[in-house]
C-alpha cells in the first residue's frame, strides 16, 4: 500500500489536518487511477511564498515564488509499467520512493482567490497536478503533452469531487 507523508518544510506552514487528508487523498487516488500498482512512498512538503522562492531558486535557477515544485525519483513514462530496482525501495519503510513535492500553502490561497475557486480545489489541483509530473507527465515538452497532463489531471480532480 502507498504511503504519502505531509511535512512543514518551514516554521509555521504546516497544513492542517484537513489540508493534510486532502493532499494524501488526492496522491492516492491519482496513482489509482493511473494504475500504479507498486508500494510507493510520496513526500510532501509546505512552505509560504518565501520558502517555496528560495527551493525554486536553488532548484530550478527560477528567482521568484511559485505553488508547486515536484521532485520525480525516478525516469517514469506515464501508462508505461515500472519495473523497480533495489536501489528504488527504500530500506526503512519498503516502499519506493516516487517523489517529493513542495507546495505553498500561501499561493495556494492567493491563486484561489485569484481563479474565484475553493481553497480546497486549489490545494487539490497543485498535489493532483504534482502527482502527475512524479509520474512522468510533463506539460513543459510540449503542447500535445501539455494538452494530455492538462485533461488527465481535469478527469482526476472531476473524480475526486473538486470541480471549478
Amino acid at each position: 500500500m502507498s504511503r504519502v507523508s505531509v511535512t512543514a518544510m518551514t516554521r509555521g506552514c504546516a497544513a492542517t489536518s484537513e489540508q493534510k487528508k486532502l493532499m494524501k487523498r488526492c496522491v492516492l487516488r491519482t496513482l489509482e487511477l493511473e494504475k500504479v500498482d507498486m508500494p510507493c512512498l510520496v513526500n510532501i512538503y509546505t512552505t509560504n511564498d518565501r520558502g517555496i522562492h528560495r527551493a525554486n531558486m536553488e532548484y530550478r535557477g527560477v528567482d521568484r515564488p511559485t505553488d508547486v515544485l515536484s521532485f520525480p525519483m525516478l525516469k517514469l513514462l506515464p501508462g508505461v509499467k515500472y519495473e523497480p530496482e533495489p536501489g528504488d525501495i527504500d530500506p526503512e519503510s519498503g516502499l519506493i520512493v516516487l517523489g517529493e513535492m513542495i507546495i505553498s500553502l500561501e499561493r495556494a490561497r492567493a491563486e484561489a482567490e485569484e481563479y474565484g475557486q475553493s481553497q480546497e480545489r486549489e490545494l487539490g489541483f497543485l498535489a493532483v497536478h504534482s502527482a502527475l509530473h512524479l509520474l512522468g507527465y510533463d506539460h513543459e515538452t510540449g503542447a500535445s503533452d501539455e494538452k494530455k497532463m492538462f485533461a488527465r489531471q481535469e478527469e482526476i480532480l472531476k473524480d475526486i469531487g473538486l470541480v471549478r
